[in-house]
Protein backbone atom coordinates (compact mmCIF):
# COMPACT_ATOMS: atom_id res chain seq x y z
CA UNK A 1 0.00 0.00 0.00
CA UNK A 2 0.86 3.48 -1.04
CA UNK A 3 1.27 5.97 1.61
CA UNK A 4 -1.35 9.19 1.55
CA UNK A 5 1.78 10.88 1.14
CA UNK A 6 3.72 11.60 -1.68
CA UNK A 7 7.45 11.88 -2.85
CA UNK A 8 10.15 12.16 -0.42
CA UNK A 9 10.59 14.39 2.93
CA UNK A 10 11.73 17.55 2.37
CA UNK A 11 15.39 18.31 2.64
CA UNK A 12 16.54 19.18 6.32
CA UNK A 13 16.82 23.51 6.70
CA UNK A 14 19.99 24.68 6.56
CA UNK A 15 22.21 24.96 10.21
CA UNK A 16 22.03 28.35 11.11
CA UNK A 17 24.77 30.59 9.96
CA UNK A 18 26.94 32.01 12.87
CA UNK A 19 26.31 35.88 13.23
CA UNK A 20 29.28 38.08 13.12
CA UNK A 21 29.36 38.64 17.28
CA UNK A 22 29.37 34.58 17.36
CA UNK A 23 32.47 34.11 15.21
CA UNK A 24 34.37 37.17 16.49
CA UNK A 25 33.97 35.53 19.96
CA UNK A 26 35.24 32.06 18.71
CA UNK A 27 38.03 33.43 16.97
CA UNK A 28 39.26 35.62 20.30
CA UNK A 29 38.87 32.40 22.19
CA UNK A 30 41.49 30.27 19.98
CA UNK A 31 43.29 33.16 19.51
CA UNK A 32 43.33 33.76 23.59
CA UNK A 33 43.94 29.81 24.01
CA UNK A 34 47.25 30.13 21.48
CA UNK A 35 48.44 33.07 23.03
CA UNK A 36 48.27 31.29 26.75
CA UNK A 37 49.42 28.28 25.53
CA UNK A 38 52.54 30.33 24.33
CA UNK A 39 53.26 32.50 27.20
CA UNK A 40 53.05 28.77 29.06
CA UNK A 41 55.69 27.61 26.41
CA UNK A 42 58.31 30.72 27.24
CA UNK A 43 57.07 30.50 30.71
CA UNK A 44 58.77 27.27 30.84
CA UNK A 45 61.80 27.98 28.60
CA UNK A 46 62.76 30.58 30.77
CA UNK A 47 62.48 28.70 33.54
CA UNK A 48 64.36 25.63 32.38
CA UNK A 49 66.93 28.75 31.30
CA UNK A 50 67.42 29.98 34.84
CA UNK A 51 67.77 26.69 36.88
CA UNK A 52 70.12 25.67 34.17
CA UNK A 53 72.36 28.94 34.74
CA UNK A 54 72.09 28.69 38.15
CA UNK A 55 73.16 25.09 37.85
CA UNK A 56 76.00 26.73 36.14
CA UNK A 57 76.92 29.26 38.87
CA UNK A 58 76.56 26.36 41.38
CA UNK A 59 79.10 24.45 39.51
CA UNK A 60 81.15 27.53 39.34
CA UNK A 61 81.39 28.07 42.97
CA UNK A 62 81.89 25.05 43.46
CA UNK A 63 85.11 25.17 41.15
CA UNK A 64 86.48 28.59 43.06
CA UNK A 65 86.00 26.79 46.64
CA UNK A 66 88.21 23.69 45.11
CA UNK A 67 90.67 25.45 43.78
CA UNK A 68 94.06 25.02 44.93
CA UNK A 69 96.61 27.91 46.30
CA UNK A 70 100.33 27.65 45.83
CA UNK A 71 103.32 28.78 48.24
CA UNK A 72 106.94 30.11 47.28
CA UNK A 73 109.35 27.76 48.41
CA UNK A 74 110.20 27.38 52.49
CA UNK A 75 107.27 29.58 52.64
CA UNK A 76 103.89 29.95 54.27
CA UNK A 77 102.83 33.16 53.07
CA UNK A 78 99.76 33.80 51.06
CA UNK A 79 101.30 35.31 47.53
CA UNK A 80 98.88 37.84 45.79
CA UNK A 81 97.83 34.93 42.96
CA UNK A 82 96.65 33.39 46.12
CA UNK A 83 94.99 36.35 47.61
CA UNK A 84 92.97 36.94 44.95
CA UNK A 85 91.99 33.36 44.65
CA UNK A 86 91.11 33.52 48.24
CA UNK A 87 89.30 36.20 47.98
CA UNK A 88 87.06 34.83 45.40
CA UNK A 89 86.34 31.94 48.17
CA UNK A 90 85.44 34.50 50.56
CA UNK A 91 82.30 35.82 48.50
CA UNK A 92 80.94 32.45 47.96
CA UNK A 93 81.50 31.34 51.66
CA UNK A 94 80.02 34.64 53.01
CA UNK A 95 76.45 33.49 50.78
CA UNK A 96 76.53 29.53 51.06
CA UNK A 97 77.56 29.86 55.83
CA UNK A 98 76.40 26.74 55.23
CA UNK A 99 79.79 25.44 53.71
CA UNK A 100 82.79 24.04 55.44
CA UNK A 101 85.92 23.24 54.35
CA UNK A 102 89.26 21.04 54.76
CA UNK A 103 92.54 22.83 53.97
CA UNK A 104 94.97 21.08 53.17
CA UNK A 105 98.57 22.29 53.19
CA UNK A 106 101.54 20.76 51.10
CA UNK A 107 104.84 20.46 50.54
CA UNK A 108 107.56 19.32 48.16
CA UNK A 109 109.95 17.00 48.80
CA UNK A 110 112.78 19.14 49.79
CA UNK A 111 113.29 19.21 53.38
CA UNK A 112 112.47 15.97 55.77
CA UNK A 113 109.49 14.61 56.58
CA UNK A 114 109.16 16.29 59.70
CA UNK A 115 109.39 19.85 58.53
CA UNK A 116 107.77 19.05 55.42
CA UNK A 117 104.23 18.14 57.81
CA UNK A 118 104.95 21.29 59.61
CA UNK A 119 105.26 23.57 57.22
CA UNK A 120 102.00 22.09 55.78
CA UNK A 121 100.33 22.89 58.88
CA UNK A 122 101.45 26.71 58.79
CA UNK A 123 100.53 26.89 55.12
CA UNK A 124 97.23 25.64 55.84
CA UNK A 125 96.69 27.61 59.09
CA UNK A 126 98.15 30.66 57.09
CA UNK A 127 95.20 30.13 54.08
CA UNK A 128 92.82 29.49 57.42
CA UNK A 129 93.90 33.12 58.76
CA UNK A 130 93.53 34.92 55.74
CA UNK A 131 89.63 33.46 55.19
CA UNK A 132 88.87 34.23 59.38
CA UNK A 133 90.64 38.08 58.61
CA UNK A 134 87.60 38.65 55.98
CA UNK A 135 85.40 38.43 58.99
CA UNK A 136 84.34 33.96 58.24
CA UNK A 137 84.02 31.58 60.98
CA UNK A 138 87.27 29.66 62.10
CA UNK A 139 85.34 26.78 63.07
CA UNK A 140 84.25 26.24 59.19
CA UNK A 141 88.01 24.92 58.23
CA UNK A 142 89.16 21.85 59.44
CA UNK A 143 92.78 22.12 58.99
CA UNK A 144 95.62 19.35 57.81
CA UNK A 145 98.57 19.05 56.79
CA UNK A 146 100.05 16.43 54.93
CA UNK A 147 103.66 17.29 54.35
CA UNK A 148 105.07 15.72 51.36
CA UNK A 149 103.24 12.56 50.92
CA UNK A 150 100.54 13.25 48.37
CA UNK A 151 102.34 15.06 45.82
CA UNK A 152 100.34 16.38 42.84
CA UNK A 153 102.81 15.74 40.61
CA UNK A 154 105.76 13.12 40.65
CA UNK A 155 109.13 14.82 39.58
CA UNK A 156 112.24 16.39 41.53
CA UNK A 157 112.60 19.67 39.60
CA UNK A 158 111.68 22.87 40.04
CA UNK A 159 107.89 22.47 38.08
CA UNK A 160 106.87 19.74 39.91
CA UNK A 161 108.05 21.39 43.19
CA UNK A 162 106.16 24.20 42.55
CA UNK A 163 103.03 22.41 41.94
CA UNK A 164 103.50 20.27 44.93
CA UNK A 165 103.58 23.54 47.14
CA UNK A 166 99.93 24.06 47.86
CA UNK A 167 97.17 24.21 49.46
CA UNK A 168 94.12 22.04 48.73
CA UNK A 169 90.27 22.46 49.70
CA UNK A 170 87.65 20.15 50.16
CA UNK A 171 84.11 20.70 50.80
CA UNK A 172 82.83 18.94 53.49
CA UNK A 173 79.39 19.94 54.93
CA UNK A 174 77.17 22.29 52.66
CA UNK A 175 77.88 20.91 49.32
CA UNK A 176 74.08 20.72 48.40
CA UNK A 177 74.17 24.44 49.61
CA UNK A 178 76.58 26.47 47.84
CA UNK A 179 74.93 29.57 47.22
CA UNK A 180 76.56 31.85 44.66
CA UNK A 181 77.04 35.71 45.76
CA UNK A 182 75.14 37.86 42.76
Amino acid sequence: MVGACGGDPPPPPPPPQPDQDSLQRYNDSVAAAEAARRAEAERLAAERAAEAERQRRIREARATLEEMVFFDYDMSEIRSDAATTLRAKVDILRSSPQVQLRIEGHADERGSTEYNMALGNRRAEAVRQFLVGFGLDASRFEIVSFGEGRPLEMGSNEAAWARNRRGQFVITAGANAINPPN
